[in-house]
């Protein structure tokens, strides 16, 4: 069991604890106090689910709980694997309403707009700060649906200016089964969206590291459904990627998809694009969509924390002293800090700017879901004369 970190407003906890009922309860020893509205984890998918979600319930008996499986944790302390890591919102402070989404391959326009004016009509009853300027949303969907492309274009439709950011769950690199934690029970194929209103300053923003190269491929043959490239510049899909980031088709893994992933260049910006795996056929399946026509460029890594640092940091330029950064960090991106020897360096920066969050198999910001990128939150402290602390 970690010790509390306890901070105005917001509570955050972890523990490494295996059994179900004695994570749950340890957390609840940290979180736990009167005024506490909401809780939101990020938990290895080594758990026992079933039990896990019985015993979160149990220990935190009247307040709403939302989370997700992940592929690696944030915690108070850094880095963390094989364990589960919250976050306690006071209910002075923040308004927060969620929904699940199940059906994701059927879900409409009608729906995200329903979805969120129920969500809305919650954090304006609360009455702690007008909607616009206050407001923002957290989405965690199934990292292995292959629909978040739609689901997160449809909300981001409906959310109109109130900004969004968020991560696809992981399952501790398995790529078996993901899962989103919605009252009570975790759901596959699902996605749950978290509406947070609150007077205190905030900061959303996204961020990533790589540079564009030279090369250029462009997709001659794709399924979109599945996301697997069949063929660049009309060449095997595998054999034309190998040639543009130098290795052998052999030679192909994840520390090579990590450290050179592709880029679909959008608006003047350069989108990362990460690939999954090589198949036998020698297609490529990646984590994120993939139609015929586009065209990849060859990216390769600059300096991992020089830019989440610079985003962070100016961050909290903006809000001030950070109360608590909810963080979604790709998982290819703590690969590759480990590869780098880079990774106890990045981890005591994550635990000095108060990140809390979990390493996601791909991130959403504004409506796009990309790779190989930092998505989150920075909240500012509140004002010593704000009367709630």
């Amino acid at each position: 069991m970690k010790p509390a970190t306890t901070l105005p407003a917001v509570r955050v906890a972890s523990s490494d604890a295996r059994d179900p009922m004695l994570a749950a309860t340890n957390l609840a020893s940290q979180l736990s106090h009167d005024n506490l509205g909401c809780v939101l984890f990020f938990c290895s998918a080594e758990y026992d689910l079933e039990r896990l979600g019985i015993a979160l319930e149990q220990v935190f008996s009247g307040v709403r709980i939302s989370g997700c499986t992940s592929a690696g944790e944030i915690t108070p302390d850094g880095y963390g694997r094989g364990c589960i890591t919250a976050i306690g919102f006071d209910r002075r402070f923040f308004s927060i309403d969620y929904a699940l989404i199940s059906e994701l391959d059927r879900f409409t326009l009608q729906d995200a707009q329903s979805v969120i004016d129920g969500l809305l009509a919650t954090c304006r009853d609360a009455r702690l700060a007008p909607i616009k300027g206050n407001t923002f949303a957290i989405t965690l969907l199934d990292g292995l649906s292959s629909r978040e492309e739609l689901v997160l274009a449809t909300l981001n439709a409906a959310l109109g200016t109130i900004p969004q950011f968020g991560g696809s769950a992981g399952d501790d690199e398995r790529l078996a089964n993901t899962h989103v934690f919605f009252d009570g029970q975790f759901h596959t194929g699902a996605a749950t969206v978290m509406l947070v209103n609150t007077p205190l300053d905030f900061r959303v923003f996204s961020t990533h590291h790589m540079e564009a190269r030279s090369e250029k491929l462009v997709v001659t043959h794709a399924d979109a459904k599945s996301r697997t490239v069949y063929e660049l510049n009309a060449e095997p899909a595998a054999e034309a990627y190998a040639r543009a980031v130098g290795v052998a088709v052999e030679e192909l893994d994840r520390k090579v998809f990590a450290l050179r992933p592709m880029g679909v260049r959008i608006g003047g910006h350069y989108f990362v694009r990460s690939v999954q795996r090589a198949n036998a056929d020698k297609s490529l399946t990646f984590y994120c969509a993939v139609e015929t026509g586009i065209v990849m460029t060859a990216m390769e890594p600059g300096s991992l924390l020089d830019s989440v640092r610079t985003q962070i940091e100016a961050s909290e330029r903006v809000v001030g002293p950070p109360l608590v950064t909810i963080g979604c960090d790709c998982f290819l991106r703590r690969l590759e800090a480990e590869l780098t020897g880079v990774a106890d360096e990045v981890s005591d920066f994550l635990r000095h700017h108060k990140v809390i969050g979990f390493n996601t198999y791909g991130e959403q910001f504004d409506g796009m879901h990309i790779n190989q990128t930092f998505t989150g939150v920075v909240i500012g402290q509140p004002d010593a004369g704000y009367g709630h602390n």
